[in-house]
This record gives structure tokens, sequence and C-alpha cells, in this order.
């Protein structure tokens, strides 16, 4: 007998060129999917549907702008198998542009809309890319708008995968509610949907035998509790999440990205989202992202 429906684990990577596509595909096989690459979305349906006759519990596709002409199809697919009864989740890979003209000129790879670009003959390669990668930005726009998004602009490729595999062991029946530290100095994180500074509290990194530590480390905990503005600032984040995160999820969102900055990404906003994620785990699935020191 064929699998339910409700048994089968569909999940759709999609994302920038050179965003790190192949490392969430190479994660997910790692957990048992059955990995397809650059599927052209007019297959999408009938792969699930074959796959589901052999049994595949745990179904991973790629789907890229190399297919552009169908893109437009993907979104409304995803509902018909979402309203079928399937498990779907999907993950937008993305990244700001200067990371991904870093990229591909490391590589030297040809990026896929190259050829699509008309530029007269006194663009340089870097324009061309440019260009390049705001046409493919655009051309996803619909499918990021519905997707889990994980930014890689400043991870490695081991965050990414630890990243995916935890999204991917997040309970589906709910939505999953992200908590994220960054550091200003290296920019925000494109994958937020909110962001809270956090840069006015008392800094332990001005504490000498705080420093090398984190957020995560005793006596950084007990430094920061001591602060009333600290407890204050985590109030009004927790009364104002409390106040929306329903409604957004009545509004259909499965995925929500709380983005909490400091200086340096490594004191602060990692007890934020460390004290977050334990007033908010028994009301959302939640899961811990720190970008600065995740993987050291």
């Amino acid at each position: 007998m064929a699998t339910s429906k409700r048994d089968v684990q569909i999940v759709l990577i999609t994302g920038m060129s050179g965003s790190g596509k192949s490392v969430a595909l190479h994660a997910l096989e790692d957990l048992g999917f059955y990995c397809v690459d650059n599927l052209p979305p007019e297959l999408l349906l009938p792969l699930v549907k074959l796959e589901r006759g052999f049994y595949t519990k745990r179904l991973a596709i790629a789907i890229d702008v190399r297919s552009a002409s169908s893109l437009p199809l993907v979104p409304e697919q995803l509902q018909q198998l979402k309203a079928k009864g399937y498990q779907v989740d999907s993950i937008f890979l993305d990244a700001t542009a200067d990371t991904l003209i870093r990229r591909f000129s490391e590589t030297r790879r040809r990026h896929p809309l190259s050829q699509a670009i008309q530029l007269d003959a006194a663009s340089d390669e870097r324009h061309a890319l440019t260009e390049a990668i705001a046409l493919e930005r655009n051309l996803l726009s619909d499918l990021r708008i519905q997707s889990h998004v994980i930014d890689s602009s400043m991870i490695r490729p081991t965050q990414l995968q630890s990243y995916v595999k935890a999204f991917i062991g997040a309970p589906g029946e709910q939505m999953t509610l992200v908590f994220e530290s960054f550091a200003f100095k290296r920019g925000l994180p494109s994958d937020a949907d909110f962001v809270f500074d956090v840069r006015m509290l008392p800094n332990p990194h001005y504490e000498p035998e705080l420093q090398p530590l984190t957020g995560r480390d005793q006596p950084v905990i007990d430094f920061l509790q001591q602060q009333p503005d600290v407890e204050r600032m985590l109030q009004h984040i927790q009364t104002f999440l409390d106040e929306w995160l329903q409604a957004l999820s009545q509004n259909h969102r499965s995925y929500v990205t709380v983005a909490i900055g400091c200086t340096g990404g490594q004191h602060r906003s990692v007890y934020f989202v460390e004290q977050l994620s334990l007033r908010f785990k028994n009301q959302w699935s939640t899961l811990k992202r720190h970008r600065e020191i995740d993987g050291k």
C-alpha cells in the first residue's frame, strides 16, 4: 500500500544562486531525505505522486532560477500539496549581493541568468553579475515570501547544515519561532522579520573577566540579570511578541524570525535569544541561532 500523505514530508529548497542550496540538500540527505536537484516545476506534482507510490516518506526538492519561465507555478503547487494533506516546508536561502558576487568571483562560475542580461560592451563583469542577481531576486520574490528564509551571508557551511537540520526537526503543526542573535558591526541578517537593538544596555564586554565569555555562560547571565534595564527590555520584547504572534499565526504564517542585535553578537544578544526562547517555548515551536558564535 502507498504511503499515507500525512506521513510524507516534503521540503522545497530554493533561493539565490550561490547561497548554499547544495549544502542544504546535503544536510537533508544526511537526515534520510530522497533529494532531487534542479527539478523543473512542471515535474513537482508528478514526482510527489510517483515517490509516494514507492513509499518515500521524506522528499527534498531543489528548484532554482534555471527554471525561470515556470517558477510562477510553484507557490500554487505548494498550496495544492498542503491542501491534499502533505507536510510541506519551504526553505529559501538568501545572501547579500556583495556576498554572492564574491562567491561567484572566487569560483569563477557564471550566473545562470548571465545570458539574460542585455548590457553594452563597456559594462564590466561585476556590473553584469549585479544585474543578474537583481533579476534573480525579483523572479524568486514570491517564493521567498512564503518560505522560511536563512541568510547564509555570514555563516559557515557547517552552520547552515545545522540550521537546516534544526528547522526540519521542529514540529510542523504550529508556527515556528526563530530567535537569532547577531552583531550590528557585521550587518543586519536579511532573514529577520523583526529586529530588536539591545546596544543601549550595559555591555559585559567591558568587564575583563566576562569579555571572553558569551551570553550562555553563567557569569555573563548573572551580570545581565543584575541590570534592571535588561529585564525591562526583555519584558517589552515579550509583550510585543505576545501581542502579535497569534495574529501572524492566524494569517497563515508558518515561520517568524526575531533577530536581536548588539555590538559584537556575543554577550547581550545571545543572552536575549536564550531567555526569549525559554519564555516562548511552551507557546510555540522555537529555534535558537547565534550567528556570530555558532560553530566556534
